[in-house]
This record gives C-alpha cells, sequence and structure tokens, in this order.
C-alpha cells in the first residue's frame, strides 16, 4: 500500500493512467484466496475512495474481509464498508446475518467494530432486524458495549421509528447508568430525540433536573442544559426552577461552550435578575480578543435584543467596535445588530458611525451592505426614527460622493421620496441637488462609476419640478445642458432636458423689463442643437421639440408678442404625493359604467385572400364576433373533421393502440381546442398496460394524475439525476415526524421480547408476504400478558 501512495504522488501529471494500473493490479489481489492479501487490496481501495474514486464494485469482497474470524481483518473490512455503503447498496442484504453474529459474539472488539460501522450505514431493513441483537448489548456488563449500542440506537430510531416507544424505557434507565460513558451517551441521545419534539420529553425534567445538580462532566451539562432551553417555553415554572442553579454556573463555570448554552437557556427563560447576569458575560465575550468568542457574543445579544431592545443600548459602544474587526462575519454581526439598537435618540450617532466605517472599508459589497443599512435604518416604519430630514439630506449627499456607490438607484429614490413627502426642507433638498448637478468632477465621473448616473436622474427632476427653491437657476442651467451630459445615459439626458425647460419658464417668469429675453431663448437654442444630434430617440426627440418651440418662441418676441405667461403654464402646477390605494377611495359617478364600451369597435373587415382561407378551412365568410351557437359548432366540427380525413396532406394522429385509454375532453370545449389537443398528446405519450388490476410502468419513469380544467390525463414524470432529492419530499420523509409519539405513559410491562416476534422479521418472510401486522400483534400480546 506504501509504494501504491508514493507512486500516485509521483506521477501527479499521469494520475489517471497509474490509479487504472493499481486497480488492475488490486482486481487481481481480491480473487485470491489469501485473506491477508485481500485485506491489503481493501486498503488500497480505501485510499482510492479518499481521493474521489468509485469502489462500489468491490463491496462484496469487503463483506468477505468482515467476516473473518481476525480481528485485525474484521476492523478493516468494517472500516471500508463504513465509507463506502450506502442505503442503495445491494450486498448490504447479505451482511445482515454476519452483522448480527457479529453482535452476538464473545468477542466485545467483534461487537464494537460491529456497532461502530453498522451507524454508518444503518437502513430500514436493518434498523427492524437487527433492533433485538442491539437492545441485548443495552443491558451487557461491559460498558464498552452498552455505550456503543445506546449510540447507535439513535440511528436505529431515525430508520424504524416503530421501536421507539416499546425500547425508550430501557434507553431512559441508562440516564441513570453507573458508567459515566454510557450514562453521557444516553443523555446525547435523548437531547437529539428531544430537540425535535420537546412537548414528548417534558416529563423527564425531574431525572435532568437531578442530573445536572450532581453531575460534573461539563459536555454532559452541555446537553442538558440545551434540552432545558427546549423546554422551557413549553413549562413556564421550569425557568424559576432552573433559575439558581444556572445562575451559579455562570458564575462558578470556567468553560466558554458550557457558559453560552446557560446564557441560551437563561435568555429563554426571560427572567430579569438572570438577564443582568447574561448581560455582563456577554460583554466579557464581546471584548474578548479570540475572535470566536466575540462572535458567540455578538450572536447571543441578537437573541436579546429580540426580547430586551432596551437593555442592550448600553452595549452599543462595544458593538460599534466590533465594525473594526479583521473578520468580515464579526462585522456583519455587529451590523445586525446596530440596525436592531436603533432608536430616535441614537440614529444620528449610528449612522455617523457607519458612515465613516464606510470610509474606510474595504470591498465593495461590504461598502453596498454598509451603504444599504444606513438607507434601510433611517426609511425604517416611514422614517420612524428620523427627527431631522435636512441632516438626514445631506447624508444621502455625502454618500453619492464616496468612492465605489454602487446603489444610485437606492439614493434617488430617497431623495425623491423626502424631497415630495417633506415640503419643509424642500428649500434644503434643491440647493444641494444644485450642487450635485454643478459639480462637475462628480459629472465627469458618473459614466465610470455603476449607479451614479440615477442620483443626477433625482437630482435634475428635483431641481426642475421645485425649480422656485433654485439659489441660481442661471448656473443650474448651465449645468443641465453642458457638453458633458451627453456622456450620460439615454434616459438620464432625457431627464436633463425636459426639467432644462422647467429652468427656462423662471427665468422668463422673474425677468426684468429690460433684460434681454432673445439672449436667454438663444443661448437655450446652441445648447439643445447637440442634443438633437444624440443616438438615442427619446433624447433626439425632446431636443427637436424643444428646439421648434424656441425657434417660435424667438420669433414672436421678435414681433413684439408677449409670450412668457404662455410658456410658464406649459410647467406650471404643484407636484402632490397620491397614496397607491386613493383611486380605490374615489367614488364612480353616478350613471357610469366602467364595464360598457365608450365607443362600439369598428366591425372587421376582410378582404378576398382573408375569406379565401377561411374557405380552405372549411369557414364561410361569417362575422367574427359573432357568438356560435351549439348547432353551428357541430356543423363546424363535422366539417373540419372530413376536411382532415380527405386530406391527404394532413399529419394524422397514430392510431390508439388496444386496451389504451380514450382521450377525455372538457365539457363544452371543441376537440380541436388548446386544451383538448394537449390532452390528446399527453394521452398518447402515457404508457399504461394494465395487467391483473396493477399499472404496469417503464422503469425510470412514474406516473402522476393530473386534473386541468376538465382534462383528466396521465403525465409521464421522469426521474431524478443522481444524487438530486426533490424538495417536496423533505418534510414528508422527515424522520424526525414519525418519532413524534407520546412517551409519557411507561410501558415497562411489555418487555420487548414481545417485539421479537412482530419486529424483528426475516427478509424471506417479507417477501413471501407472511409478516402479519405489528399493531394487531401488540394488542394481542397486551391483552395476553393482562
Amino acid at each position: 500500500m506504501s509504494d501504491m501512495i508514493r507512486g500516485i504522488r509521483a506521477s501527479k501529471d499521469c494520475e489517471g493512467s497509474y490509479v487504472a494500473m493499481c486497480l488492475v493490479e488490486i482486481k487481481r489481489e481480491l480473487k485470491v484466496n489469501s485473506i491477508d492479501v485481500k485485506a491489503n487490496a481493501i486498503q488500497k481501495l480505501l485510499y482510492l475512495q479518499l481521493l474521489g474514486y468509485d469502489i462500489s464494485w468491490a463491496a462484496f469482497n469487503m463483506i468477505e474481509v468482515s467476516s473473518s474470524s481476525r480481528f485485525t481483518y474484521k476492523r478493516i473490512g468494517y472500516l471500508v464498508s463504513s465509507q463506502c455503503f450506502h442505503d442503495d447498496t445491494d450486498v448490504i442484504m447479505l451482511a445482515t446475518n454476519m452483522i448480527r453474529k457479529d453482535l452476538n459474539s464473545h468477542n466485545i472488539y467483534h461487537a464494537g467494530a460491529a456497532l461502530s460501522s453498522l451507524s454508518c450505514f444503518m437502513t430500514p431493513d436493518l434498523a427492524r432486524d437487527l433492533v433485538n441483537d442491539i437492545l441485548s448489548l443495552i443491558s451487557s456488563t461491559r460498558p464498552y458495549l452498552r455505550k456503543k449500542s445506546v449510540l447507535v440506537l439513535y440511528k436505529v430510531l431515525l430508520r424504524y421509528p416503530e421501536a421507539l416507544r416499546p425500547v425508550f424505557h430501557r434507553l431512559k434507565d441508562h440516564i441513570e447508568d453507573p458508567d459515566p460513558g454510557v450514562q453521557c451517551a444516553a443523555v446525547n441521545v435523548v437531547s437529539e430525540l428531544a430537540r425535535h419534539n420537546p412537548k414528548n420529553y417534558l416529563f423527564l425534567a425531574p431525572q435532568f433536573f437531578k442530573l445536572m445538580s450532581t453531575s460534573t462532566n461539563n459536555w454532559m451539562l452541555i446537553k442538558i442544559i440545551k434540552l432545558f432551553g427546549s423546554l422551557v417555553p413549553l413549562e413556564p415554572r421550569l425557568a424559576k426552577k432552573l433559575h439558581e442553579p444556572l445562575i451559579n454556573m455562570l458564575h462558578n463555570t470556567t468553560a466558554v461552550s458550557l457558559l453560552y448554552e446557560c446564557i441560551n437557556t437563561v435568555i429563554a427563560g426571560d427572567t430579569e435578575t438572570g438577564l443582568s447576569v447574561c448581560l455582563q458575560k456577554l460583554r466579557g465575550l464581546m471584548e474578548d480578543p479570540d475572535q470566536n468568542l466575540r462572535y458567540l457574543g455578538l450572536l447571543a445579544v441578537s437573541r436579546v435584543i429580540k426580547r430586551h431592545p432596551k437593555a442592550v443600548a448600553h452595549y452599543k459602544g462595544i458593538v460599534m467596535d466590533c465594525l473594526e474587526d479583521k473578520d468580515e462575519s464579526i462585522r456583519r454581526r455587529a451590523l445586525d445588530l446596530l440596525y436592531a439598537m436603533v432608536s430616535r435618540k441614537s440614529l444620528m450617532e449610528i449612522v455617523k458611525k457607519l458612515v465613516s466605517h464606510m470610509e474606510t472599508a474595504e470591498g465593495t459589497t461590504y461598502r453596498g451592505e454598509l451603504l444599504c443599512k444606513i438607507v434601510e435604518v433611517c426609511s425604517h416604519s416611514n422614517y420612524q426614527y428620523v427627527s431631522n430630514f435636512e441632516w438626514y439630506v445631506s447624508v444621502l449627499v455625502e454618500l453619492t460622493k464616496m468612492e465605489g456607490v454602487r446603489h444610485g438607484e437606492m439614493l434617488a429614490r430617497q431623495l425623491m421620496d423626502v424631497a415630495i413627502r417633506v415640503t419643509a426642507i424642500r428649500g434644503y433638498t434643491v440647493e444641494q441637488m444644485a450642487s450635485v448637478l454643478e459639480n462637475e468632477a462628480l459629472l465627469s465621473t458618473a459614466a465610470q462609476r455603476v449607479g451614479l448616473s440615477e442620483v443626477l436622474f433625482a437630482a435634475a427632476w428635483i431641481a426642475g419640478e421645485f425649480r422656485e427653491f433654485l439659489p441660481s437657476p442661471w448656473s443650474t442651467l448651465a449645468a443641465m445642458l453642458d457638453h458633458k451630459v451627453l456622456g450620460l445615459p439615454g434616459h438620464i439626458q432625457s431627464i436633463y432636458l425636459q426639467n432644462s425647460f422647467k429652468i427656462y419658464s423662471r427665468l422668463l417668469q422673474e425677468r426684468e423689463p429690460n433684460d434681454c429675453v432673445p439672449s436667454l431663448t438663444q443661448t437655450m437654442v446652441d445648447s439643445l442643437r447637440p442634443f438633437a444630434e444624440s443616438n438615442n430617440l427619446e433624447v433626439q426627440e425632446r431636443a427637436c421639440i424643444g428646439l421648434e418651440l424656441l425657434k417660435y418662441v424667438k420669433k414672436l418676441e421678435d414681433k413684439g408678442v408677449n409670450v412668457v405667461d404662455e410658456v410658464v403654464v406649459l410647467f406650471d402646477g404643484s407636484l402632490n404625493p397620491v397614496a397607491p390605494k386613493a383611486q380605490r377611495k374615489v367614488p364612480v359617478p353616478p350613471g357610469l359604467d366602467l364595464d360598457v364600451w365608450i365607443n362600439e369597435p369598428p366591425k372587421a373587415t376582410f378582404d378576398d385572400g382573408i375569406l379565401d382561407t377561411l374557405h380552405v378551412f372549411g369557414v364561410d365568410a361569417i362575422d367574427v364576433r359573432k357568438e356560435l351557437d351549439d348547432d353551428e359548432l357541430k356543423r363546424l366540427r363535422k366539417q373540419r373533421k372530413s376536411e382532415r380525413d380527405n386530406n391527404p396532406h394532413y399529419l394524422k394522429s397514430p392510431t390508439r393502440s388496444r386496451g389504451s385509454q380514450p382521450t377525455e375532453v372538457a365539457v363544452g370545449l371543441p376537440p380541436d381546442s388548446g386544451v383538448a389537443s394537449a390532452s390528446a398528446e399527453l394521452n398518447s405519450a402515457t404508457i399504461n398496460d394494465k395487467r391483473g388490476g396493477k399499472s404496469r410502468r417503464k422503469r425510470g419513469k412514474k406516473l402522476v394524475n393530473v386534473d386541468v380544467v376538465g382534462v383528466r390525463c396521465d403525465v409521464i414524470e421522469l426521474e431524478m439525476p443522481d444524487g438530486a432529492k426533490s424538495s417536496d419530499d423533505n418534510m414528508e420523509n422527515d424522520p424526525h415526524k414519525k418519532l413524534n409519539v407520546n412517551l409519557d405513559k411507561d410501558d415497562k410491562d411489555a418487555d420487548y421480547q414481545m417485539v421479537n416476534k412482530s419486529v424483528s422479521v426475516s427478509h424471506t418472510q417479507v417477501a413471501k408476504g407472511e409478516v402479519n401486522d405489528v399493531n394487531a400483534k401488540s394488542a394481542e400480546t397486551k391483552r395476553k400478558q393482562k
């Protein structure tokens, strides 16, 4: 084996060819009668399996080595089997008697090897056939076997849930086993079972409480306390009972893992005294230099803050310091905590810290998450925490100037929303937007910075819509018609042009009597000419319409006609926010029927070509809007059918084979409708040969009955690819759902020997159909014992 490993490492360029040679040699060794040679070959296969090669073809040889009487070879066979066997391995059925023989062996190491390997490839059949043998080992005098059998019993219950009730009293007795290893194994199994169905194990609380008070094994205490954490929400009185021992444990223990589980259980109990102690311990975890402990502290604080947000507010500074940590997972967890800590008083401080952290943060993705979190915090619940909207607008403008911003559309929505809804700060918002438009550096880099152009979209719209607040409309208009704007996307240029006319109307309205209006109009004409030659149709159309309007205004001005009022009225009016459901509150005027045609639609007219086409398909010249009665539909169907039968160029559907089901068509649908034709195609593809009342299916396909608008058909569903599982079956096949059994009633009187007849059934009996109902036998046995 060492030679093979050295050869694989030496042949990195041609590993595949060398492994193929090794496999040929291994197959030759497996045919040798020497068990020593076979065991060595199996070890080679295990190494190849670790490299990713398939060795399932040697499953029988693994069982052959496992059946050896020498423990050295048996251990090798079981080890390789545990790595390669799975539910679909065919030869597992042959290993049942071998495993039973090893379980009942006088050599405890043979039984231990079988138990260790069995837990890796447990199947429902193995669990059913070997459950009695495993239960016999639970009562063994050897702690080594008791511990392994208790642990493997969990896999047995997952594969065969019917055994839970009769074997649970045996498992419960080992919670107080004198050997600490067996005791810890029993606690592990019960805690795993209770994690999914805690209410069924609530009656074990006194027994676990006694064990928690007397045990010194930290790993077992962790399992017990975690179990209590799932039981406390079901029984409020249990939280009061656990309060004192958990608090003592928090003060005395030095094991961080045990401390963390105690904190989680106290948080679930929701007691004020315990909460203050937990927060003190969590503060130490968050300040610990170990990153793992710091992350655990932040994770536990996130659970506390859901119920007691005010109690965690004092640790805001520590959480902010975690934003500077090198570990990205800690930074993300701290970011989520800060979002939950936000209040009206702390909003500005937290946002200031996030903005300053964003300036020094590395990574475009992380900076984007910071920006999204800032916007999400401020806009939470309709700006619940924002008391100063001027401050918020300044924060948004500052974010637009940062490098690496890729959420310009989000910033644009926020700016427009605040400008429209908060009328008190429109003047300040317009001033900020004018500074953004006049920033030449921002305009020159907008094309390279992804998403920043959307901020210019919002700035241009706000400046034009609320133009009366512009401090310097001339400079803003010149910035919006600058030649650099041609480098922006087309939809941004369109907004620039549209809103430049709004600012132009304000300049016309505010001009002095001695001002030279034609010079303003001529400036607009000269600035719009490059836009009229744009490749974007929308920009070109807006520019051309604006040029014609300006030329007409200039012509009238030259004649001495005052057209200022006419130009201003084109862009006059205020924009008010409208609720999304406002239209529902508007009553319909009396006499107005919204479902009636306002004007009758024109009748369809056909030319000779269309009439000829209709005649070819057996349809006369008729009004297409006319609804046909039943007699007319039957006549047309019969006519189309005769046309198809007599047309040699029409592709007929294949004749139905004998025994196939006729196509069912929904009532009221013509045979050539879309639904009927789809039904015919699906039924023609169905393979359903009934023999003896059972449907025969092709291998790899599954028939599913489907009802589609009155049409019943069979759809062929292909099998899933190798290794893929349907997500719909996850909940149905969850083994823990089948383990949801009320265990409060103890079944000690019903010894598990009764299950020996009803549970342990051989595969031969199953194949012959000689297995009786398990529930009926159990009930009969109980009646006899009574």
